[in-house]
């Protein structure tokens, strides 16, 4: 059996959470969900993702604190990919160490390019 590439996916919209759980996951990869920073931050106790696909503006705990936290921890080398609607995302990237930013709405296509990049399966 292969191992395949674990994404964590974290968003507040449960329908995004989903359609972009199906599109990794018929592509082949494993996905973990969390409807929040701090819900990822539990699941990172637990599981060590590829990579991690992350909502910038999210309650409980946004993405941008996420971020803050993760680069304090042990999960502070998977690479972390934005996926926000905010369009000036260039500069803020730049400035947390973000692997790579993707603009809602996504092309589906771009976010397989993108995720494949950062997380071969």
């Amino acid at each position: 059996m292969t191992s395949r590439a674990v994404v964590l996916v974290v968003d507040d919209d449960p329908d995004i959470r989903e359609i972009v759980s199906e599109i990794l996951e018929d592509a082949g990869y494993h996905v973990i969900s969390a409807a929040n920073g701090a819900e990822a931050l539990e699941c990172l106790k637990t599981q060590t993702p590829s990579l991690i696909l992350l909502d910038l503006y999210m309650p409980v705990m946004d993405g941008f604190e996420f971020r803050r936290r993760q680069k304090e921890s042990s999960a502070a080398g998977i690479p972390t990919v934005v996926v926000s609607a905010v369009h000036y995302l260039k500069e803020r990237v730049a400035a947390l160490g973000f692997a790579d930013a993707l603009t809602k709405p996504v092309e589906f296509r771009h976010l397989l390019d993108v995720v494949k990049r950062h997380a071969p399966s």
